[in-house]
Order: structure tokens, then C-alpha cells, then sequence
């Protein structure tokens, strides 16, 4: 994995006013999982203000591990959008049907009905995507809070983007370096709203939220300079410039490459986890559950920079 970093920790955290509570140096141990990708971090309490130098150490361990898994941690939707904050400003979800109350940075995901409607977003992660990438500046990182956990099921599957294009064959980055790709938010919204009662019919002033953006088939990494693909099968619709056969057969060809059992780590989750994962280095993709078992997490979204 890689040190470099072209900017540094100061300058791409969001600058804010110091927190009221005393900031603390915490003594937690940031371990690498056995996978292509991801850190779980133990013995930390995120309740409690981070210091400059936890915090640093937090967000290099993000660039370099680009999943982190933060254990135990019994924050309040307050607490994590603060921390979410630290990275930059927050995104709104379009979905806006889905934010907890009072709190319109949290996008509320769960399968549950509450008197015959959904309460958040029940198939959010149905195909591999990186969060947002429809739109002008995508996410830098989003992260999900376990609420409510099933008996069964509910996995959230990482792909390592860096390494997809690192093993790309030779030829197929030929053919892709340079070109731009749409990418654009309804591009399976009316297959999704055949399949379940979670996508609710867009209004205009949702659907002018969601135009369509050409963003770089191939980006790099602003913080670190590492190249990785940036095209998903949920969001990504044509490469400009190829006729629409050649278009189709290049993207399944990166999408089948993209998602390989090597590059793929499966994250199994604990009561109280809290995931925190790169949107510019990532996809990934909601495993599902059995549909009686109920579902709830909390997301936060943190705005990105214009790819590159």
C-alpha cells in the first residue's frame, strides 16, 4: 500500500472550529485485515473529541487502507456527522424522503416498513457503484452505522479500484486511459423501482439534482496520486467517443474485471460498527438480507473534489 501522499493531512481535512470538549490522544491500534483492502480500528471512542494527532493518524490510515472498521462505537447521529464533518462538507442525499429526522445529513438505509411505508432506503447498494460519482464532485468518502443488524445476511462488499487497474491487461488500458464515461443516477432508478417498494417516483426538482456528468474513466487519487477506475454496472451508462456496441463491451469487460474475488474484501458486521470507506479508491455493493429481518444504518456522505 502506498505512503505517498501529494497533500498534506492538515490541508485536506475540513478546516473547523475547535471542538468544545477538551480534545484527547486516544491509545487505540489501527490492524490490518486479512484482505485486499481495509483496517479495523479497536479501542477508540469517537464520542470523545480527537485530538490533531489521532485524527491525523486516522485519516492517513484511511488513504492507505482505504476501508476503515471503527468497532463499538455507540455514537449519536450528532456525534458521527461531527467526525463525518472533519473530512470536509457533507452531502445531501436526493432521496430526501430518507433523512432521519432533524439530522438531514444522515441518509437512513433499512429494509423496514413503519405502517405500510419504507422508513430509508432498502436497497441501497443493490449493484456495485461509488457513492455519488453522478454527480459533479463525488464523494470523497461515505460512512454507514449499524443501527439494527439481521440474524442473517447484510454484508457490504469493498472492491479495490487501485488494484483493478494496476491488473488491468494491457491492452484494455489502451483502450481506456484518457476517455471520459457518463455517469448518471437514474440510470437503473426505474429497474429498481420494478424490483421493491424503496425508490419513490423523483420530482422535477430531484431529477434537475441529478444530471448527467462525464467523469474520467480512469482518475487519480487526489490525496495519494494513485490511479483507479472509476466506472460501476449502477451508474456508469456509456464511454464517449465509442460507438454504443463498443461502449457496452469495454464497460462489461471493466466491470467483470473490477470485481474480481482478489480484489474483494466482505465486510461482516458487528453490532455498533461504524465503516468509513473511499469512494475515490472503491466500489461496493450491499449483499442483502432475508426481507423479514429488519435492517437499519445510519449514512453520511462527504463531498470530493472534481475528478482528475
Amino acid at each position: 500500500m502506498t505512503t505517498a501522499t501529494t497533500l498534506s493531512l492538515a490541508s485536506a481535512a475540513h478546516p473547523l472550529s475547535p471542538p468544545s470538549l477538551p480534545a484527547t490522544d486516544q491509545d487505540f491500534e489501527i490492524l490490518p485485515l486479512d484482505a485486499p483492502l481495509g483496517a479495523q480500528i479497536v479501542g477508540l471512542d469517537l464520542s470523545r473529541p480527537l485530538s490533531a494527532a489521532a485524527f491525523a493518524r486516522i485519516h492517513r490510515a484511511h488513504l492507505d487502507y482505504h476501508v476503515l472498521v471503527f468497532r463499538e462505537q455507540r455514537i449519536t447521529p450528532a456525534q458521527q456527522i461531527a467526525f463525518s464533518r472533519r473530512f470536509g462538507p457533507l452531502q445531501i442525499h436526493v432521496l430526501h424522503q430518507f433523512q432521519l429526522a432533524g439530522h438531514p445529513e444522515i441518509l437512513i438505509v433499512s429494509n423496514v416498513l413503519e405502517n405500510g411505508k419504507p422508513i430509508g432506503l432498502g436497497d441501497a447498494g443493490h449493484f456495485w457503484h461509488s457513492d455519488l460519482s453522478y454527480k459533479e464532485k463525488p464523494s470523497l468518502g461515505s460512512l454507514l452505522h449499524a443501527q439494527e443488524l439481521p440474524e442473517q445476511g447484510g454484508d457490504t462488499l469493498f472492491a479495490n479500484m487501485h488494484a483493478a487497474w494496476e491488473t488491468l491487461p494491457a491492452e484494455l488500458k489502451r483502450a481506456v486511459e484518457g476517455r471520459q464515461a457518463e455517469h448518471t443516477y437514474l440510470a437503473r432508478y426505474a429497474e429498481l423501482q420494478q424490483r421493491s417498494p424503496w425508490r419513490p417516483n423523483l420530482t422535477p426538482e430531484q431529477i434537475a439534482q441529478v444530471k448527467p456528468v462525464l467523469q474520467p474513466v480512469v482518475r487519480t487519487h487526489p490525496e495519494t496520486g494513485r490511479k483507479a477506475l472509476f466506472v460501476s454496472e449502477h451508474f456508469t451508462t456509456r464511454i464517449v467517443g465509442l460507438p454504443e456496441d463498443e461502449s457496452r463491451a469495454l464497460l462489461d469487460a471493466l466491470f467483470a474485471h473490477s470485481v474480481k474475488p482478489e480484489h474483494i474484501y466482505r465486510h461482516r458486521w458487528q453490532a455498533h460498527d461504524l465503516v468509513f470507506w473511499d469512494n475515490r479508491s472503491l466500489l461496493h455493493l450491499a449483499a442483502g438480507c432475508p426481507s423479514h429481518m429488519r435492517r437499519v444504518m445510519y449514512r453520511t456522505t462527504i463531498e470530493g473534489d472534481i475528478p482528475a
